[in-house]
C-alpha cells in the first residue's frame, strides 16, 4: 500500500539543438503519476532522457527526494546505471535468449537486498504475469511483453519510474488490457511516476499532475483537474477538452445497471462498473457532453443535472464556439457551447446555471 511519504522531483534543464530548444524548470510531486503531455516534438522524451541521464544536459540540475542526481555547478552527475530509477520504453526490449523469469531477475543484482522496496513477487503479482515466467519472449503478445517490461522496471525498486509512451505500440484492445494494471500501480505503489503520453484518455485515467509541454517549454504544470480546466493555455485537447474528477459510489440502481457517484458538486449517475459502495471512482467529463440551462429540467433524457456558477468564458478552437469554465461545488467543469447559445443565455462570470451531463459520457 502507499505510504504517506512526501517526496519531490526538481528538474532544471536547458538544451539547444538545431531547430529545437528544451528549457524547463519543474518542481513535481514525489507521489502519484505526473503526465508529460504535448504534441510530437514538444520535448517530452528529451526531458525524460535527461532525467534518466541518457541525455547529458550541461548545466542541468536534478534532485529526487532530496538526493541530487545532477548538479553541474557542484560537479555531480550520476550515470544512468547509478540512478535508482526504472525506465519503460515503447517497446519492452526483452532479452530474447532468456525466459521471462530470468528477464525479470536480470537487474536485481544491482539492488542490495536491504534497499529493495518492491519484491519481485509483488511486481509479478501486480502485473498479472505469474503464468508467463517459464515462457520465452517470442511466445508473448505485445501486451504481455509490455507488462513484463513494466514488472522488470519495478523489480529494481526504483525511487522514480519513467514511462515513455508505454502503450503507443499497442492496438486499442491491448491498451485496454494494460490500463487496469497501470491503474493498480497508481493506487498501490508509493513510487513517483513520470508518464509521457499524447493520449488524453491515458492522461485522464492515470495522471494526478499534468505538465503541458510545447516546443520544449513548460506551458502549464499543476494538479490534473485544475490544469485541464484552464482556459488560458495555448495547448488545447480540441474535441477531447474536459475535466477529470473523483467521487464515491453511494448507491446502485440494479434495475437500470447504474451507480450513483457523489462528488462535491452533487450526484452523478454512471454505468455500473461492479465496484462496491464507498469505492472511489475517477470520472472524465468532456466539454462537448455538457449543456447548460438557466433552470433545472427534469423532463429530458439527461439524468445528471447539477447546479454550477459560471467562472470564465474563453476562446475555443473554432470561432463559432466558446468554452465555459464552471464551478460546481468547488469542482471545475468545462462546457463547450456555440457563442450564439452563450449569448442567448447571457452567460457571464457569476451567473448561476444548471449543467446537464450525459451519463454515458462519464468514464470510470
Amino acid at each position: 500500500m502507499k505510504a504517506n511519504v512526501a517526496t519531490t522531483v526538481h528538474a532544471r534543464f536547458k538544451l539547444d539543438y538545431s531547430g529545437f530548444s528544451l528549457n524547463v524548470d519543474l518542481d513535481l510531486p514525489g507521489n502519484g503519476v505526473t503526465a508529460l503531455f504535448g504534441h510530437s516534438g514538444s520535448g517530452k522524451t528529451t526531458l525524460l532522457r535527461a532525467i534518466a541521464g541518457l541525455e547529458r544536459v550541461p548545466g542541468g540540475y536534478l534532485a529526487v527526494n532530496g538526493s541530487v542526481w545532477q548538479d553541474d555547478a557542484q560537479g555531480i552527475f550520476l550515470p544512468t546505471h547509478q540512478r535508482p530509477l526504472g525506465y519503460v520504453f515503447q517497446e519492452a526490449s526483452l532479452f530474447a535468449h532468456l525466459d521471462i523469469r530470468r528477464n525479470l531477475e536480470y537487474g536485481l543484482k544491482r539492488v542490495p537486498q536491504q534497499q529493495r522496496r518492491v519484491s519481485l513477487d509483488q511486481a509479478i503479482d501486480m502485473l498479472g504475469i505469474g503464468h508467463l515466467l517459464d515462457r520465452m519472449p517470442g511466445m508473448l503478445s505485445g501486451g504481455e511483453r509490455q507488462r513484463v517490461g513494466i514488472a522488470r522496471a519495478l523489480a529494481v525498486s526504483p525511487q522514480l519510474l519513467l514511462m515513455d509512451e508505454p502503450l503507443a505500440a499497442l492496438d486499442l484492445k491491448l491498451k485496454g488490457e494494460i490500463l487496469p494494471y497501470l491503474e493498480r500501480l497508481h493506487d498501490e505503489l508509493d513510487i513517483p511516476v513520470l508518464y509521457v503520453s499524447h493520449s488524453p484518455d491515458e492522461v485522464a485515467r492515470l495522471a494526478d499532475h499534468l505538465v503541458l509541454l510545447e516546443s520544449g517549454q513548460v506551458r502549464a504544470s499543476g494538479p490534473l483537474s485544475e490544469t485541464l480546466a484552464r482556459l488560458d493555455l495555448p495547448i488545447r485537447l480540441t474535441e477531447d477538452a474536459g475535466v477529470v474528477l473523483e467521487g464515491t459510489i453511494t448507491a446502485y440502481d440494479a434495475q437500470w445497471h447504474l451507480s450513483c457517484v457523489n462528488f462535491a458538486g452533487g450526484d452523478l449517475w454512471v454505468r455500473d462498473t461492479g465496484a462496491p459502495l464507498q469505492q472511489k471512482l475517477r470520472l472524465r467529463i468532456l466539454a462537448r457532453d455538457i449543456s447548460l440551462t438557466l433552470t433545472p429540467h427534469m423532463d429530458s433524457s439527461i439524468l445528471n443535472v447539477v447546479p454550477a456558477v459560471v467562472a470564465e468564458l474563453g476562446d475555443d478552437h473554432h470561432p463559432a464556439l466558446t468554452l465555459v469554465r464552471l464551478d460546481a461545488g468547488g469542482v471545475p467543469l468545462l462546457a463547450r457551447l456555440t457563442r450564439r447559445s452563450a449569448a442567448a443565455l447571457d452567460l457571464h462570470p457569476g451567473r448561476t446555471v444548471w449543467a446537464q451531463i450525459k451519463s454515458v459520457a462519464l468514464i470510470g
